[in-house]
């Protein structure tokens, strides 16, 4: 395996471990109407960096990759 599948595959492994280990401690927090709309934009959001990145490995060319990429440096 190259070295640059074996980057993929672990920023890939490790942005869904953060993603799971978010919720995991989301799902700790009590919630009450003054949080609810947080915890569940916290939750949204643990996810799209990671699948942001998987998207961009994705990508048709070097220039939508490049746009891609920009979109998870955003998050």
């Amino acid at each position: 395996m190259s070295d640059l599948i074996k980057r993929q595959n672990d920023l890939e492994s490790r942005t869904t471990q953060a993603a799971k280990d978010i919720i995991s401690v989301l799902k700790t927090i009590p919630v009450f109407p003054i949080n609810k709309r947080i915890i569940e934009q916290l939750a949204a959001s643990s996810g799209s960096i990671g699948a942001n990145y998987r998207e961009a490995n994705g990508a048709e060319s070097r220039k939508d990759f490049i746009h891609k990429i920009s979109i998870v440096k955003k998050k």
